[in-house]
């Protein structure tokens, strides 16, 4: 799926104007915040006979737009990459509701999580090869790419499709998962909103990190000296994506789900205290260009991974919520695109003298320090919430029990 949204990024597009990529990836977000909005309701309603289909259907709308793009002159093949975000938004979600509520989500997780790391810098590669080495036109290399890697995804769907649904001990161990109407939403929102809003705020900062880096990539490898090294994308990734997969899916050895909300919300604090420690430590000339990215892309994904999955997945076993991952997830992640597309409008509006590498060294440290701060806060919300629940729980047991014995 990453082939039909990332791969542009490999591209500069200055033949269409100077900033044109920026209104590229304001378009796209766009689309993609809107889907996420739209997704709140589809993917906490969507049943498990309609998700392959969904998928399909996405992508190939997806697809398509890439195709007009590259038919329709400037600047009105911007549509083009609304529609492709607008069709992809929904994708993530759909693909989750397979794994979630299982013993396994953990592992199974971890290695969704990878693919789209991996897939980020592979996807980039793939473009800069394209107009590199093939001499395929910017305008054009997105719908080539999407061509190539349509085979792989319908196989790998149809193999999806064969996973069978959570067996009675997953149910036990991680709650039953079921579609959730609006009633049932506004009281999840409800019950958990102070902590919703917490690390909804963090999410949103390292979503609009997330996006800054994948889609602005280009321009600050190239203001650090890397500009005709397409390998690069992903040579910075592999290590990424290897420790985070180890750390992610390490979390499926704790059974126990209020300690591994815990130790979700301490591996996100992790991630944002390596942000800033490896902004600064390359701000003083102390570690290489390359070597920084690295450590910037590992921080940033211990932080945003855990958020695309096992915290959300661990929150409603912890608290044994009947729902669905989904439905919190997308909730965060419409504000999250937000958030991204609200940097990038910013910087065109105010017309910023700063480089993409100043304004990304500024951000680390920005989400460094209040990421932090909010994820403690996250942290310390939900521990005090589970001790409440907990003894809530023991009390209406109690109560049932002494009813039983005098009746």
């Amino acid at each position: 799926m990453y082939a039909f949204r990332k791969t542009f990024a490999a591209g500069s597009y200055e033949m269409l104007g100077m900033g044109y990529k920026e209104w590229m990836v304001i378009a796209q977000v766009i689309g993609y915040a809107f889907s996420k909005f739209i997704g709140i309701k589809i993917i906490a309603e969507i049943t498990a006979s309609s998700r392959a289909i969904g998928i399909s259907s996405l992508v190939l709308a997806a697809g398509l737009s890439w195709f007009f793009f590259g038919l329709v002159s400037a600047p009105y093949n911007l549509l083009f990459l609304f529609t492709n975000g607008l069709s992809l938004g929904m994708v993530w979600g759909m693909i989750f509701s397979y794994l979630e509520g299982r013993r396994m989500t953990e592992v199974l997780g971890a290695a969704l999580s990878v693919s789209f790391i991996f897939s980020s810098g592979l996807c980039r590669t793939t473009g800069a090869i394209l107009i590199q080495e093939w001499q395929i036109a910017e305008t054009w290399m997105p719908a080539l790419a999407s061509a190539i890697f349509t085979i792989p995804l319908l196989a790998c769907l149809w193999l999806i499709e064969k996973l069978p649904p959570p067996s009675k001990l997953d149910e036990q161990l991680r709650t039953k998962r079921q579609p959730m109407n609006k009633k049932e939403r506004k009281a999840f929102i409800k019950s958990f909103f102070p902590g919703i809003v917490l690390f909804i705020i963090a999410y949103m900062l390292l979503t609009t990190f997330r996006d800054f880096r994948d889609n602005f990539s280009a321009e600050v490898w190239g203001t650090l000296g890397f500009a005709d090294s397409a390998a690069i994308y992903t040579q910075t990734e592999i290590p990424v994506s290897l420790i985070v997969l180890v750390v992610m899916g390490s979390l499926m050895l704790i059974r126990n789900n209020k300690l591994a909300l815990q130790v979700n919300h301490l591996i996100i604090i992790v991630g944002m205290l390596l942000i800033g420690i490896s902004t600064f430590l390359f701000d003083a000339h102390f570690i290489s260009a390359p070597f920084w990215m690295t450590l910037i892309g590992l921080g940033l994904y211990l932080g945003y991974v855990p958020f695309n999955s096992m915290f959300f997945d661990r929150l409603i076993a912890a608290f044994q919520y009947v729902g669905t991952v989904g439905f919190i997830m997308y909730v965060a992640d419409s504000f999250g695109y937000l958030g991204s597309v609200s940097v990038i409008l910013l910087k065109n509006l105010i017309k910023s003298e700063l480089s993409w590498l100043e304004i990304f060294i500024n951000a680390g440290y920005i989400i460094s320090v209040s990421g932090t701060l909010l994820i403690l806060g996250s942290m310390i919300y939900f521990h005090r919430k589970h001790l409440k629940w907990t003894n809530r729980k023991h009390f209406d047991s109690f109560q049932q029990k002494t009813h039983y014995k005098i009746a």
